[in-house]
């Protein structure tokens, strides 16, 4: 019995699982020997892929200089205010329009319409209005990032327990507080999930935005 049980503990020892970190470090390392090992091979052109060797030498030249720290702060400042406003009108907006059935049959065809339009198509119209100026590459991506956040904020308030909006509406709740106690709770994990994907939604189309219309930022 005493064999068995030290067997049984050694075997528990020897599958310990591999630390994820150990995993994220090794994933990196052989990302970067692909990405230096193929452009050396001429699998792909220099021009557009250069060694991963190459690219770091490259970007610790660029960060020596006032220009790269000035173009890194105009790209987080166009993201950080884009993201906020598609935050704060998706949560509104998602909150308001959730919470009414009749106005959420209303606007759930427009939305299902405006939704898949991709961002990059809007590029000539805000030219148009605002040329290369900050404000083109801001309104792409509050367009973007704006849709993430109001749809999982509808499913939230639909995911919402019936029973328990019901105890609300029966204890005559007001309607701000049946969204703080009932409806915010249940939502609360949606809006970090919308966070999350507008986060990246915004950064892809600020950079997008700055490469293609020429405003400030790294893009530029």
């Amino acid at each position: 019995m005493t064999a068995d049980a030290a067997g049984s503990g050694r075997d528990v020892h020897r599958r310990r699982p591999v630390p994820a970190w150990v995993l994220g470090l090794a994933g990196l390392g052989c990302l970067m020997a692909v990405a230096e090992a193929v452009p050396r091979a001429g699998l792909v052109n220099e021009r557009f892929l250069p060694p991963f060797s190459e690219m770091v030498s490259a970007l610790a030249e660029q960060a020596g200089t006032s220009a790269f720290w000035r173009s890194l702060l105009e790209t987080l400042r166009g993201w950080v205010i884009g993201l906020g406003i598609a935050m704060l009108a998706g949560v509104v907006l998602g909150l308001l329009i959730g919470g009414v059935p009749i106005l959420r049959a209303a606007v759930s065809s427009t939305i299902e319409f405006l939704r898949p339009i991709p961002s990059v198509a809007l590029i000539p119209l805000v030219v148009l209005l605002y040329g290369t100026e900050m404000r083109s590459t801001l309104l792409l991506v509050v367009y973007a990032s704006f849709w993430q956040v109001l749809m999982q904020v509808l499913y939230g308030v639909r995911d919402v327990d019936p029973v328990a909006r019901e105890t609300a509406r029966s204890y005559r709740f007001r309607p701000l507080s049946r969204v703080r106690t009932v409806v915010w709770p249940t939502a609360l994990p949606y809006v970090v999930t919308g966070f999350r994907l507008g986060a990246a939604v915004a950064l892809i189309l600020e950079i997008t935005g700055e490469l293609v219309i020429g405003s400030p930022g790294l893009g530029r």
